[in-house]
């Protein structure tokens, strides 16, 4: 080989070197070059949001969560003043109640993805010795603490007519949402992901409580599930929802009217009294007398 070709091969070989070893280090600080850049860029606009994205439903303007004072099966206090800074999800159940008893294992593997910054809290609605609750529960694994209910427990959440029904809390110790039956536990992380502050694919909307979280306050809805309002006049209509909101369906919930059409818009009871009153209205009539409320609300399982 001439010497005029050796230095052309030299020449080559040096080159690739010098290639491989710049391609190397691009590869290997990739992404300590793209934080510089980021950092360094200047502020811009938040990119629109998807609108192709999960929905995510918090309340707005959120009333603060109930006081809660009690000892769980085994003997240890719960209250409120240990949530600060954590979400808490209140979990109303029963042993008897299957859907319940399904939604265990989601529970325990929230309670693991999130460690110490959610706080689960069991509810047990059973009319059972703590005990036996106790038995159930370490048998099932539960590791959340677990309070038996008691009626002033019950009421200051608005009533739990259906299991299972959770109470999803900010780090605030604000009531954001409220999920009755089965929810995908994708949907609970991704909920409680936007409460912590952390990335999420889901976009958040708000809306005012019209009963959807705490019923008391179906008294200031204008519109309810299943029942035509069209064409009345405002007084009418006024009138209408006063007697919704003051008349106890007779279903057996221990509800109003308004507050079982809410809870429950598949009962066809609250939706025939419903209709009554509307027709009773029109026609200028005194209309039935309101029936006292039972002294705790039925409880029935959400398939």
């Amino acid at each position: 080989m001439s010497k005029k070709n050796i230095l052309i091969v030299l020449a080559v070989a040096i080159g690739a070197l010098i290639f491989a070893g710049v391609f190397y280090v691009n590869r290997s600080g990739r992404a300590a070059l793209d934080i510089q850049r980021v950092s360094a860029a200047p502020a811009s606009a938040a990119p629109a949001p998807d609108a192709n994205a999960p929905v995510i439903r918090f309340v707005k303007d959120p009333e603060m969560a109930p006081p809660m004072q009690a000892r769980d099966i085994l003997g240890k206090a719960v209250t409120k003043q240990n949530w600060d800074g954590k979400v808490v999800l209140v979990n109303f159940w029963a042993t008897w109640c299957p859907p319940c008893r399904m939604e265990i294992p989601e529970l325990l593997q929230l309670k693991k993805q999130f460690g110490d910054r959610l706080q689960i809290i069991g509810i047990s609605e059973d009319d059972i010795p703590a005990a036996k609750v106790l038995a159930f529960a370490q048998r099932m694994g539960i590791t959340y603490p677990v309070v038996m209910y008691t009626p002033r427990l019950v009421a200051s959440y608005g009533g739990v007519p259906a299991l299972p029904t959770s109470f999803l809390i900010n780090t605030q110790g604000k009531v954001v949402t409220k999920h009755v039956g089965l929810y995908p536990i994708e949907d609970y992380q991704r909920e409680i992901r936007a409460l912590l502050g952390l990335p999420t694919d889901g976009r958040i909307e708000t809306f005012k409580d019209e009963g959807q979280i705490f019923l008391k306050n179906a008294a200031t809805a204008t519109e309810l599930p299943g029942v035509d309002l069209t064409g009345l006049t405002p007084d009418q209509k006024k009138r209408v929802l006063r007697r919704l909101n003051a008349e106890t369906c007779t279903c057996g919930c221990g509800l109003t009217i308004s507050q079982c059409r809410i809870n429950d818009s598949a009962c066809p009871v609250s939706a025939k009294l419903a209709a009554q009153v509307v027709q009773e209205v029109v026609r200028g009539s005194k209309g039935r007398a309101a029936s006292p409320p039972s002294s705790r609300p039925a409880n029935a399982i959400t398939q």
